[in-house]
């Protein structure tokens, strides 16, 4: 076994996470950013086999050269890499915590509902990362992180791009990378494969997390791949009835077989597991928005239509989401509050001193005058629920700590309200 190394490069090495076949995993130090890193560092024995060596180079490789490109929030950030003829080793994102593994053991199983946002996050990062021309073509619970120790609410990222098709290209998959078990169809026949076989393999960890066991399972891979072209699994609601029959739906649409049956697209599917939610019948007694129903609706807002993935992640963990009941005072009249809110749901009445003003229904924006404005952030008007409604609020100083590009974005946007209600006083004014 090879000595640990204090230094990998620029890197101090403070301790082993993992090792491989290829190469071990190391929690490093990066002194000039002041970060903990882990380093993924190649076995030169490996790299120079003569059977697998282009193989385990063509990994290294693949995965160096997404250095700098897959900036998202449920994404493990690839920092910096070498690969040379005698030294191999990529920088990335540490991430303390473990993997899904650990939750695919019958009992051991998440929650449904964490299952399904686990998914929805993944759905997005992998939509982000096809829009780059980018397929992963290994999704499987191994190479899901969990971050931090509560697996039941830790935020989840997805690692290893080795095996990925990148820049678009439609080449058909390349002998000894994947996990047979997760593998589409299209993938196990080794044809061109596209986003659609990761939307399969994302199925099928769905299914792991959710019952515990594989939905083929072989002493063999030519079993395996039999299994995974001709048969139909056990469905989930006889392996675990707490699971709802629309999530099983969702994860058999995932996990199809023709093309043709399976999810056309990223969207759709996240749609769906939003959808799950929105349905729940006890989600409106515990008035709770889990991560996955905040990004599909503010994803669905005019106002966020140029935010990107990422932006809508970060509103997502700044903002403060309640239900409201018909009569609540959302905003009063003459009170400070340095706070903005959108309605998502529902409808608001605007009032002064008793005088209706204003209709508000889903997706408009109310009180960012006194965020923006230089004057005293006073409230010019009452705001009240006329209908039970679901109201996001957005404080000015997590604003201000906000990205720079989200900011702008959220400037931009009030422009344009602020246009747009100009326009429609005009045309009122133009009516007398």
């Amino acid at each position: 076994m090879t000595a640990r190394p204090d230094r990998i490069g620029k890197y101090e090495v403070v301790g082993e996470l993992g090792q491989g076949a290829t190469a071990t995993v190391y929690l490093g130090h990066d002194p000039f950013a002041q970060r903990d890193v882990a380093i993924k560092l190649g076995f030169p024995e490996a790299l120079k086999d003569s059977e697998r060596g282009r193989l385990y180079s063509h990994l290294f490789l693949n995965e160096a050269s997404l250095v700098g490109k897959l900036n998202h929030p449920h994404i493990v950030q690839i920092y910096d890499a070498v690969v040379a003829e005698d030294l191999c080793y990529i920088v990335m994102e540490y991430v303390p915590g473990g993997t899904l593994e650990a939750f695919c053991a019958p009992d051991r199983l998440l929650p449904v509902e964490r299952v399904v946002e686990i998914a929805f996050k993944c759905s997005r990062a992998l939509d982000f990362a096809h829009r780059l021309g980018i397929t992963h073509r290994d999704i499987k619970p191994a190479n899901i992180l969990v971050a931090g120790a509560n697996a039941t609410s830790g935020d989840i990222k997805i690692s290893d791009f080795g095996a990925a098709l990148t820049g678009g290209v439609d080449r058909t998959q390349v002998s000894g990378i994947g996990s047979p078990a997760y593998m589409s169809p299209q993938q196990v026949k080794e044809q061109p494969l596209d986003h659609r076989t990761d939307i399969y393999s994302l199925g099928v960890v769905m299914y792991q997390l959710l019952t515990g066991q594989l939905p083929f399972q072989a002493s063999n891979n030519y079993n395996m791949v039999y299994q995974i072209i001709n048969t139909a699994p056990t469905p989930i609601g006889q392996l675990r009835r707490e699971v709802p029959h629309s999530l099983e739906i969702i994860v058999e649409k995932a996990m199809a077989k023709d093309l043709d049956r399976r999810y056309a697209t990223w969207a759709d599917f996240a749609h769906d597991l939003a959808e799950f939610f929105r349905n729940k019948k006890n989600k409106a007694a515990a008035r709770d928005f889990a991560e996955t129903e905040k990004f599909d609706t503010l994803r669905s807002l005019a106002f966020f239509a140029d935010f990107s993935d990422v932006e809508i992640w970060e509103v997502v963990r700044f903002s403060q989401w309640q239900t409201v009941g018909p009569g609540d005072m959302v905003m009063r009249d003459g009170e400070p509050g340095d706070f903005f809110c959108f309605l998502a749901e529902g409808e608001l009445k605007v009032t002064k001193n008793g005088k209706i003003l204003n209709l508000l229904t889903a997706g408009d924006c109310l009180g960012e005058m006194a965020v923006i404005s230089r004057g005293a952030q006073v409230r010019g008007a009452d705001v009240s629920a006329l209908t039970e409604a679901k109201v996001i609020t957005v404080r000015g100083e997590a604003l201000q700590r906000a990205s720079e590009t989200c900011r702008m974005h959220f400037y931009q946007a009030f422009l344009e309200v602020l246009a747009n209600r100009l326009a429609l006083a005009n045309q009122r004014l133009a009516a007398f």
